[in-house]
């Protein structure tokens, strides 16, 4: 590979663009790939150095330059490109007709009902899921039978190493896989598919599926623990959750019955690199699932999910789970598309001034082509 000492992509790059400017998102892209970078405790280190001018941790990294038009380009029609929200053949609110999934999962179970159903019918053949341990540890679970898949459910709120089991599997002889993504790893499964190096092209014809996961932000780990230490103490913890803003508060479900930790407090635990992020519905995705919001309430929408159908596979999975009666459809509120357009745009608007911020210069946004379609438009727009 060609030296550039002035512009190192390889782990040099990654050191000093990304880590150290603290925009490290924890997706874990860069790990598996080597024995230089390696995944421990919710962060990713380097454990030794590696001389390699250029290579696939720098390329394949959500957080260097990366053209995102062209990605656009590639990977969805360009007719179904709306600024705000990224690729979008529709809006649907839904829910997992089995009681069970709903009982256990996040709000409606959607992306519980749609992973088994795509292991059930062959579309993949193992799915990548998010897991914690006792401790919210998070880790990468890798599922193949999809009675499985039911024990995986509930949002972790810390990243989980996807990206690393990932890397690890479709190296192996495997058949496709599907994975359950945040924004950041959705991204880097998209560099991958579209800038592979030679030696990843079959390694990423075996993506079957990216469910993609809403996500305002995600929470440090440590910080998370040492909170509900705080806050909760020993009682056992079943679950967590996060209403809208309005209720202002992180509920946390024990053993002991429901307790509210204030917002304030939990947004002490934020990853500062989420500040900058410009995804929040994981426009890199087949299907993007968040949690509904309609003017029915919390206590009606945190049984159900809001999902954005992004490609013709995802078309067809969710076609597939109305057809077979794994979910449960119901009417979109007609203000619903507007006010997620807004919620995404004022996202997007944020990064860009955090970028400008951590550069000094509007038109230094570091991983982001200020000539970009989609960030003009967002700088167009009023607040």
């Amino acid at each position: 590979m060609d030296k550039d000492e002035k512009n190192p992509q390889g782990q040099q790059g990654i050191n000093t663009k990304v880590l150290k400017q603290g925009l490290c998102t924890g997706c874990c892209a860069c790990v598996n790939l080597c024995p230089s970078m390696e995944y421990y405790k919710d962060k990713t280190i380097l454990v030794h150095d590696c001389n390699m001018d250029k290579g696939r941790c720098y390329t394949y990294c959500p957080r260097t330059p990366t053209n995102l038009e062209a990605l656009r380009h590639e990977l969805f029609n360009s007719g179904d490109i709306i600024w705000e929200i990224g690729a979008f053949k529709g809006l649907y609110m839904t829910r997992a007709t089995n009681e069970s999934i709903r009982a256990s999962a996040q709000h409606g179970g959607t992306v519980t009902a749609l992973i088994q159903l795509a292991l059930a019918q062959g579309i993949i053949d193992e799915a990548i899921l998010a897991d914690q341990d006792d401790q919210f540890l998070p880790a990468a679970q890798i599922i193949t039978d999809k009675d499985e898949v039911f024990d995986k459910a509930r949002s972790k709120f810390v990243v989980s190493p996807t990206m690393s089991a990932f890397n690890r599997i479709s190296r192996t002889d495997t058949g496709k896989i599907g994975v359950v993504a945040t924004p950041c790893q959705a991204l880097a499964l998209a560099k991958m598919k579209v800038n592979s190096v030679p030696e990843d092209k079959m390694r990423m014809e075996k993506l079957g599926l990216v469910l993609g996961l809403f996500c305002g932000w995600a929470l440090d780990w440590c910080k998370l623990k040492n909170l509900l230490k705080e806050k909760i103490g020993e009682i056992q913890i079943k679950g967590i959750d996060i209403p809208p803003s309005k209720h202002a508060c992180m509920e946390v479900y024990t053993a002991n019955g429901t307790i509210e930790i204030p917002i304030e407090a939990v947004n002490t635990c934020v990853r500062d690199n989420c500040n900058y992020c410009f995804d929040m519905t994981c426009e890199f995705a087949d299907i993007s699932v968040g949690a509904a919001r309609s003017p029915a309430g919390w206590d009606v929408d945190k049984g159900w999910n809001q999902v954005i159908v992004r490609t013709a596979l995802g078309d067809k999975l969710l076609a597939l789970a109305r057809e077979k009666g794994v979910l449960e459809f119901k009417a979109v509120p007609d203000k619903n598309i507007e006010k997620l357009k807004k919620a995404s745009a004022k996202k997007k608007r944020t990064c860009l001034i955090k970028l400008a911020e951590k550069t000094g210069n509007r038109d230094d946004l570091i991983y982001i082509d200020p000539q970009d379609p989609m960030v003009r438009h967002i700088k167009k727009l009023r607040g």
